[in-house]
């Protein structure tokens, strides 16, 4: 019987276990941390054999194949120890590819790929199909594979997830955007971090699709040194030749491989420049599967985003709020500040991670009436913004914050969260800051009424 160890008992380390459990593998999971209560009774239960605090690594280097969670390093010493011993090491989504007999729609992008991840899987979904969503955005590929019956599967993929990834195919791919980010685990090299991200077009053939986002310098730049397989589809706002799909007004028109439509997106709820795109990639995939476009319009009209994404979470005396706490980064901050048209006091900070906040000046000073700092440490939004004449605050307390900005805030305004930051200063992720901000802002709602 064959061995396989897999490093990490999240939700990919235990689905990869259940499914390698179930193709007849003798499996052995190990975490250096402690093990949720929810994965340690899957586990148990299954009866497969698991260790956490440690890394026995005799055990691990008796098995034939190293499944690791997409957040271990390839640089952990326990990959390199297994590099060195030439024990090929893998992702659960590598490995599920493999048992999987639908079709593949994958998504990759810095920023908007979960968006556009459930705005495809609801496409498809609400059109009858049977299909399944996993990768990045919550349960685990190898699970969904596990159950069965599925003739797609719709898998957002982080770079971390691309990295082990090598016969993997998929039918349809979407790369969204690619901008600095987690340079760290890339030599501080974009080319690396682009090469990781352009991987979700591997193995492609004519017969599989590769959508783009034809707007973005980094793709552009990759793809004018690099042959890239698959059928290439590219979507664009900015008028250029040989756009298969487009925006006209509210109108997304299409024109590849056989298809020609057009598709009408005013019942969408989803606002700003950022989720065109999303939407474009969106029905890019649905109408390469064959959906009508009518039944994308009726669709789009039902959609509900992911929480912390541009989600409204009250009005208190005509001023909305918005919890934006999933930007983590200047570009989706951008992007954010750029899809809003009402006057904005923007909630801003927390753990910098090397931010230049030079390219959101200019929406600062056409879009923002006030900033409210919501961090430990302020300095770099102070001085990045202290030119623009604003009114700037400081706090640490989310309540205090947005009772701040409610006060600077006139009918008609939005309050925007929308960090730009990590949230390990003041909260345990950005989860627990958006749920926090939406609190807040029911807890002020009820004393105003």
């Amino acid at each position: 019987m064959q061995k396989i160890a897999i490093l990490g008992a999240g939700e990919s380390g235990v689905g990869a276990a259940l499914l390698a459990q179930a193709k007849g593998f003798d499996v052995f999971v190990s975490d250096r941390g402690s093990i949720s209560e929810k994965y340690r009774q899957q586990l148990a239960q299954a009866q497969i054999s698991f260790e956490e605090g440690t890394h026995s690594l005799e055990q691990i280097y008796a098995a034939t194949e190293i499944i690791k969670s997409p957040g271990i390093p390839d640089t952990a010493p326990v990959i390199q120890g297994a590099v060195e011993r030439n024990i090929p090491v893998i992702s659960e989504i590598e490995f599920a590819g493999r048992y999987a007999s639908g079709k593949f729609i994958c998504i990759t992008g810095t920023n908007g790929k979960t968006t556009t991840t459930l705005l495809t899987y609801h496409l498809l979904k609400s059109a009858g199909l049977k299909v399944a969503l996993a990768g990045n955005v919550g349960e685990s590929l190898a699970g969904k594979v596990l159950e069965g019956g599925y003739d797609y599967y719709v898998v957002e993929l982080s770079s971390f997830q691309l990295d082990n990834m090598y016969s993997f195919k998929a039918q349809i791919s979407i790369l969204l955007n690619i901008t600095p980010d987690h340079l760290d685990r890339y030599g501080y090299k974009m080319e690396n971090y682009a090469a990781a991200k352009f991987r979700i077009a591997q193995n492609m053939t004519s017969a599989d699709f590769f959508l783009f986002n034809q707007d973005d310098a980094e793709i552009q730049k990759y793809m004018a040194s690099h042959e890239v397989p698959g059928t290439q589809v590219p979507f664009g706002l900015k008028a250029s030749e040989g756009l298969a799909i487009q925006f006209q007004g509210q109108e997304i028109s299409a024109s590849f491989s056989q298809i020609i439509a057009k598709v009408d997106t005013s019942k969408s709820p989803l606002i700003g420049q950022h989720n065109q795109y999303n939407t474009m990639a969106a029905v890019g995939a649905a109408l390469l599967v064959g959906i009508e476009p009518t039944q994308i319009e009726e669709a789009l009209g039902t959609f509900q985003n992911a929480e912390h994404r541009l989600q409204p979470v009250g009005e208190i005396e005509g001023v909305r709020f918005i919890n934006d706490s999933k930007a983590t980064n200047v570009e989706a901050v951008w992007y954010a500040l750029d899809g809003i048209q009402q006057p904005i006091v923007w909630v801003v900070g927390g753990t910098d991670k090397g931010n230049d906040y030079t390219p959101l000046l200019p929406l600062v000073q056409e879009k923002v009436k006030a900033i409210v700092c919501l961090g430990l440490d302020n300095s770099k939004i102070l001085a990045a913004f202290s030119q623009t004449g604003l009114k700037m605050v400081e706090t640490r307390d989310v309540n205090e914050a947005v009772q701040l900005a409610k006060d600077f805030a006139e009918t008609g305004d939005v309050v925007l969260l929308s960090p730009a930051c990590a949230s390990f200063d003041l909260f345990n992720n950005y989860e627990h800051r958006g749920r926090a901000f939406a609190q807040a802002v029911a807890t002020l709602k009820s004393t105003v009424a």
